[in-house]
């Protein structure tokens, strides 16, 4: 059964409230199930596990994914094997919803933690308690809450702007319920399979685990050996201008979650990854070597070429990312002028009783901006007049964010995150901890409201309680925020303050954010002449780029901020990510007829890509933390 929807032009000429009647009478289902007990554990559990995935993958790409189909797929799949055995019910429609309106912001919630958190901490040299990044990440992700919900009005009920990822996830709901087909009834076994298999590989590459179990071998976790091997029997040794590729980092380790990660990327977001990686470490790398601009790392046997790297690719990424932002700034406003205007709100509300209040939004917004304001004073060092200043200007940047998510599906947080970085560096030249924490308030406080909306998305095709979805979205907060702080500071971020940060988790998102704060203050003394003709130069391509993309009304083969991503992440994983791109390009290119590729790799894609980073992000967690209590 399709969901019911209004037409274009109905969504055109209908008022606000001839829209909210017809949701009302043809949409709604006031009398089902929705947030229960079990939906809330269930949501609060599979949220937790979840928020480590995107905290795995965060921690070595800078990037997270949506988590919303891989919660509705898992969910349903665990009641209907309890309901078969005679332990439990199915979820109602409307339960499930709200169990991944809870799940899927748990998910987000590594974002801090891979960012602006750990970038505070590098350039302070101190580790702050796990309790206050606890208070910051859920005081920022609630202000972003409240900001959302005087725009679901506009976004979702008037403008019915389509969300896809939400679209996406109430398809699969209802199409989950209604068991329509094969195709449905087989997303559960395709997530757990690949899961298992992920996270098989995963604890199989593990010496550690090996010896443990007494597995007489361990799946390599690199190809380098083989590299290695290869070119001792061809008498050989691959270099570039006299350095090896192992003192030029070029690495191969293989990571079941960063591939999978790329084949959810496509290849031609994997494939600029690749091109950006061999750039820097093949070309520029080796000739930076030459010119003495770049030396050898604090180990003592490869060069740190992400020391100069970083630069150019903070520049061409941020510049990639905001050009278009500016080009289009009309269209930024325009929802900004639209939110406030009187159709906003109609003048009767049939609604009244299951929305929201709007005294919630009222009271909550001046009472949490304030908490976010003591927090970063007392915490941080926030000057109070320039934390009072951040939260209107991450109202607007919340709205543009949500406005872009809903036509879109893209969250723009991180160039957010920029825009508020450039602000902040007027308002406060000589404060580099106020530049990154003020930037994390707007990146926080958008993610939040973004995903909030494209939570209720959902709800609303299916007819849910939105009220109901809310406090779905507060518990997701908290349950995301404790999981992931406190893995986080297990597995990398003393050791990334220290600067013993392993090479398994580089937290490039971190390392962006101090650059771009360094260099705004001022600070950047050392950095070599190269680097800064490097940074303008890759600065005018970028905005060069993009105009020539808008011109020509399509997307380049090339996408610059993967390729600027790739100059401050490690080789490996810009491999990876090609890796997992090119795998699953191949066969539905050279195989497209066969039913296998069809079926998994074409219609299953997101649904299999997403049980694998599940299953090897929570295997790799395990055996990371196993293998730091060994030591």
């Amino acid at each position: 059964m399709a969901l019911k929807e209004l037409s274009e032009s109905d969504v055109r000429e209908l008022t606000v409230e001839e829209k909210d009647r017809w949701w009302l009478e043809n949409v709604y289902r006031g009398n089902m199930a929705q947030l229960t007990f079990r939906s809330a554990i269930t949501g609060v559990i599979v949220g937790g596990l979840l928020s480590l995935t995107n905290l795995y993958v965060g921690a070595k790409v800078g990037a997270s994914f949506g988590v919303a189909i891989t919660s509705v797929v898992l969910s349903f799949a665990m009641f209907r094997a309890l309901s078969r055995i005679g332990i439990a019910h199915d979820m109602t429609l409307l339960e499930n919803n709200c169990m991944q309106s809870i799940a899927s912001v748990a998910g987000y919630m590594a974002g801090g933690l891979i960012s602006a958190l750990p970038a505070f901490m590098a350039i302070s040299g101190k580790v702050i308690p796990i309790w206050q990044s606890i208070l910051w990440l859920i005081s920022t992700s609630l202000l972003g809450m409240l900001f959302a919900i005087p725009l679901k009005r506009r976004f979702i009920n008037d403008e019915q702007l389509p969300f896809p990822e939400g679209r996406a996830a109430a398809n699969v709901l209802d199409a989950l319920h209604l068991e329509k087909s094969a195709d449905t009834r087989s997303k559960p076994r395709i997530l757990g399979f690949s899961a298992i298999a992920a996270a098989l590989i995963t604890v199989w590459q593990s010496p550690a685990i090996t010896k443990l179990l007494r597995i007489p071998f361990t799946l390599p976790a690199t190809i380098d050996g083989g590299i290695d091997w290869l070119a001792s029997k061809l008498n050989w040794t691959p270099a570039i201008n006299g350095a090896s590729l192992g003192q030029l980092g070029v690495r191969f380790r293989l990571d079941m979650a960063v591939i999978a990660l790329g084949a959810l990327l496509g290849i031609r977001i994997g494939g600029s990854f690749l091109i950006g990686a061999i750039l820097n470490y093949c070309v520029l790398g080796p000739l930076m070597i030459d010119a003495g601009d770049i030396a050898v790392g604090p180990r003592g046997n490869a060069y740190d070429i992400r020391q100069w790297s970083v630069w150019p690719g903070v520049a061409l990424l941020s510049f990639a990312s905001l050009t278009p932002f500016v080009v289009d700034w009309r269209k930024l406003t325009k929802p900004l002028a639209t939110v406030f205007s009187k159709r906003a709100t109609p003048r009767v509300d049939p609604l009244e009783k299951i929305e929201v209040p709007r005294t919630v939004p009222m009271i909550g917004i001046p009472l949490t901006g304030c908490g976010v304001v003591l927090i970063g004073y007392f915490f941080f060092n926030i000057n109070p007049l320039l934390g009072i200043t951040a939260i209107p200007l991450a109202f607007v940047f919340a709205l543009i964010a949500a406005n872009a998510t809903g036509r879109t599906g893209a969250t723009p947080a991180g160039p957010m995150g920029k825009l508020t970085q450039l602000v902040f560096a007027g308002l406060a030249p000589n404060s580099i901890t106020t530049n990154v924490m003020a930037a994390g308030i707007t990146g926080e406080t958008s993610l939040s409201a973004s995903m909030l909306l494209n939570d209720i998305k959902p709800g609303y095709l299916l007819g849910a309680n939105p009220r109901y979805q809310v406090v779905g979205h507060v518990l997701g907060i908290i349950a995301g925020s404790v999981a992931s702080t406190f893995v986080a500071y297990e597995l990398f971020i003393p050791a990334y303050v220290s600067g013993n940060s392993a090479s398994a988790f580089p937290l490039p998102a971190a390392e962006i954010w101090t650059k771009v704060a360094l260099a705004l203050s001022g600070e950047t003394q050392g950095v070599p002449v190269s680097a800064g003709i490097a940074a303008a130069v890759f600065s005018l391509f970028a905005i060069g780029y993009e105009l020539g993309q808008r011109r020509a009304g399509k997307p380049f083969p090339i996408s610059l901020i993967a390729v600027g991503f790739a100059m401050v992440i490690p080789f490996w994983v810009s491999f990876s990510l090609f890796l997992g791109a090119f795998l699953i390009w191949l066969p539905t290119v050279a195989l497209k007829n066969a039913r296998f590729v069809k079926h998994v790799l074409v219609e299953n894609r997101d649904t299999c890509c997403s049980g694998l980073i599940a299953g090897a992000s929570i295997a790799g967690i395990l055996v990371a933390t196993f293998e730091i209590s060994q030591h």
